[in-house]
């Protein structure tokens, strides 16, 4: 990016951050010792930032853990109020590290017009482009929380097998029913493209007519495609723990519709060149978060109620990366 460009969003940042009064997360962070992660650096300052859903608190937390343990002096950001916000904390340097998703960076972040369905060439095309905006993309994980259309498991047999989202188009217009949240319903990525891309287009008769179109609240979507009195098809999050709680069949994008979105973590350039152990912190994490991983940890918080802080020490403990305190 160029200086003025820099600036103008370093401006645009803080404007935004400005409003989004963010502080230190006053959630729990329990003590942890070294064991495969070890101490790297002393007390060398480095704020961490997450999202405020389930998985990003999670990773939040693995994050904040792993870098105290490596010696970091860590201040703990978790609770960012959405996608815009956590963006701009990143470009006003307010946060050093942040788990982020590569769809997400390239679409939402880059304004890039649509995804790339290869999870390796999606995560390198966001690493280039994002280098001249000073934020270094580290590895991914293996995990790729992309968006998905699920059903009630019961109901397979008697919407004629349905495994794909193309055998949506086979069945008929009133059992082609949805939920879905609200950004789903609006994103260049979203609900009426992708209803392009299978042949059944929103609004029209033969298609996917606007009234079998539910929009709810993201946990609302899971209880009414459990329930099958809104919709037969509800949006989920591949990584969500209530999936399987739930017992629902997710439906296999046969068209590569969906972008990658898989889990990444994002550091400042600036701070990653002055502690380049950061990026050895995180080789020890990122290959064993896969979507198997998530979607229990992802569960023991949405559906165990427990606390994102102790779910990740959990995890981590059994992986042998930290001991307890």
């Amino acid at each position: 990016m160029r200086a003025p460009a820099r600036a103008a969003a370093a401006l645009a940042a803080s404007a935004l951050l400005a409003g989004c009064g963010l502080q230190s997360a006053g959630t729990f962070v329990p003590d942890a010792d070294p064991a495969a992660i070890e101490p790297v650096v002393d007390g060398a300052p480095i704020t961490v930032g997450a999202k405020n859903f389930t998985e990003q608190l999670v990773l939040g937390k693995i994050a904040v853990i792993a870098l105290q343990v490596a010696g970091f002096d860590v201040t703990d950001l978790s609770g960012i109020p959405g996608a815009a916000p956590a963006r701009a904390a990143m470009l006003s340097g307010e946060t050093d590290v942040q788990w982020e998703y590569t769809g997400t960076g390239w679409i939402n972040y880059l304004g890039m017009p649509e995804g790339i369905p290869d999870q390796q060439a999606q995560w390198a095309a966001v690493r280039d482009a994002d280098e001249d905006n000073g934020i270094t993309w580290l590895p991914p994980a293996e995990a790729n929380n992309t968006y998905a259309f699920a059903v009630r498991s019961e109901a397979v047999d008697d919407l004629g097998g349905v495994a794909t989202l193309s055998d949506i188009a086979e069945l008929p217009v009133e059992e082609r029913t949805f939920c879905l949240e609200s950004e789903f319903a609006t994103r260049v990525d979203g609900f009426e493209p992708m209803l392009e891309a299978y042949g059944i287009p929103l609004g029209d008769p033969q298609g996917v007519p606007r009234d079998n179109v539910s929009i709810l609240d993201t946990g609302a979507v899971y209880t009414a495609t459990d329930e099958g009195e809104l919709c037969n098809f509800g949006e989920v999050f591949t990584t969500d723990g209530r999936i399987a709680s739930l017992d629902l069949t997710v439906l296999e994008d046969d068209r590569g519709y969906f972008p990658a979105y898989n889990i990444a973590p994002i550091v400042l350039t600036e701070t990653l060149q002055e502690y380049p152990q950061i990026a050895d912190v995180f080789a020890e994490i990122t290959p064993r978060l896969t979507d198997e991983v998530m979607i229990e940890l992802n569960g023991r918080v949405d559906v165990g109620g427990e606390d994102p802080a102790d779910v990740a020490l959990d995890w981590m403990v059994s992986e042998g990366l930290v001991s307890r305190g």
